[in-house]
């Protein structure tokens, strides 16, 4: 029972989630128009919920370990909901991205405990079955974020897209009260390395915010000090009683480590790409929010459709293979996708997301399933928030770049008619760049060697 009760509540906690995220982007120009905020600052209201759920990820997937993931996971639910409903009334665009900020850190401690929770529950054989169920689920709130936050948008306004989530929020709630039994916390009796945090937080936050300052000499500085604090907190750690992060994860480990850097380069190649397709749609094609969301749903829905077909295969087939293949199609999709125009057929921009869904669900749950079969189970709840950290600062690096090319090109302006061609130039260079760190990605992805089917340890 307890089985079907945590996979009924990690597959709607991993619904909300990018159902948030898919809707808000949808709904960033009208938000852009009513609080007057340029093409960058739209890009914070997206990216400033990625910067804090990442910084937060290492941190609170170890409090997991340590305390327990229900109580992480449930904390998490209660922050995320209660700032979903906060930034539904924000006044202000500072209003609203600080909001943001808050929702991040709610929205790590779910992400850092959802997958462990699973991987504790699920035996071997199965958990390729359940990670492509709760994979699904992401790619349902994917599929279903554009066109309902589309319609929301457009006929209730864009603090709907907010408000929208807060019972599904509460409903998580309520299931983990009043269903879910007993406590997974195989860490139980180690100590919190609050140094480590100390380090890991803030030098991975002057990674991530000095690279959306670039080219500024603050950017630079920022990058720079960042680098020099992971390096630092990688020192720290390897010499740690009990480190917040346990360096033999990533030391002998092959399958481990390519498998996070595989998803690292995924998302950082990917992420962008519904933000900037949303701004393309609304400005260049001239289509209302709904028209967008519903452009837009062709890939998300590939991606569900086709990521429960995926976790099977990687319980049966080497996950580097199927992952591997993932990565080719996405790199392909991204290929197509720079000659994106004004004249673009709409067609040809479906058949062109649907292969990037394709791509994208072929490689998720495998590589998902590879990096959790590789390590013991009192390591479940590190793991899973490593590889959600590279997921998070894979988005955040994909924002990065968007902004960073928006930026150099355009400026920090507006969005108008007499800015078109210089956007669509900008939108343009950086599908180059996502298509060249896709293609470098395939490579990570099968030089992680053999990488069996995961099995009870």
């Amino acid at each position: 029972m307890n089985k079907r009760i945590v996979l009924i509540i990690a597959t709607i906690a991993s619904f909300v989630t990018p159902f948030m995220a898919s809707a808000v982007t949808i709904a960033l120009p009208t938000i852009g128009k009513e609080l007057s905020m340029s093409a960058l600052a739209l890009g914070w209201v997206a990216t400033s919920y990625i910067f804090a759920a990442a910084v937060f990820l290492i941190p609170f997937g170890k409090a997991a370990d340590i305390h327990g993931r229900k109580r992480v996971f449930l904390a998490g639910m209660t922050i995320y909901t209660i700032a979903s409903a906060f930034c539904g009334f924000a006044p202000s665009a500072s209003a609203l991205i600080a909001w943001r900020i808050v929702q991040g850190i709610g929205a790590s401690m779910t992400f850092s405990t959802g997958v462990a929770i699973v991987t504790s529950v699920i035996p071997g054989p199965e958990r390729g079955r359940a990670l492509g169920l709760t994979t699904a689920a992401v790619y349902v709130g994917l599929s279903l974020g554009p066109v309902a936050g589309g319609m929301l948008t457009q006929h209730f306004g864009w603090r709907s897209v907010f408000f929208v989530t807060v019972p599904l929020g509460i409903a998580v709630i309520a299931l983990v009260i009043a269903k879910l039994k007993g406590e997974w916390a195989e860490a139980r009796g180690e100590r919190f390395d609050f140094p480590g945090a100390f380090i890991c937080v803030p030098s991975l936050a002057a990674v991530m915010y000095g690279f959306s300052r670039l080219p500024l000499a603050e950017g630079v500085w920022l990058l720079g000090g960042g680098v020099l604090g992971i390096g630092g907190f990688v020192w720290w750690e390897s010499r740690a009683k009990h480190p917040l992060l346990h360096m033999e994860l990533f030391a002998g480990n092959r399958v481990f480590v390519l498998s996070n850097l595989a998803a690292l380069i995924n998302y950082s190649a990917s992420f962008a790409v519904t933000f900037l397709m949303s701004l393309y749609l609304q400005y260049i094609k001239v289509l209302t929010p709904q028209g967008a969301g519903i452009v837009l749903v062709s890939q998300p829905i590939v991606m569900a459709a086709f990521s429960p077909i995926a976790g099977r295969l990687s319980d049966r087939i080497e996950a580097r293979i199927v992952a591997s293949a993932g990565m080719a199609l996405t790199a392909a999709a991204l290929v197509l996708l720079i000659s994106l125009g004004e004249g673009t057929p709409r067609s040809a921009i479906v058949w062109n997301l649907m292969l990037l869904g394709l791509g994208f669900a072929l490689f998720s749950s495998p590589n998902t399933n590879s990096v959790m079969g590789s390590v013991e189970p009192r390591r479940y709840g590190v793991a899973s928030a490593t590889l959600a950290t590279m997921r998070m600062v894979g988005q955040m690096l994909s924002m990065g770049i968007a902004m960073l090319v928006f930026a150099v090109r355009m400026g920090d302006v507006h969005i108008t008619p007499e800015r078109h061609e210089v956007f669509l130039e900008s939108v343009r260079i950086a599908f180059v760049i996502f298509a060249a760190l896709s293609a470098a990605g395939i490579f990570a992805s099968l030089a992680r060697g053999e990488s069996r089917p995961c099995s009870d340890r």
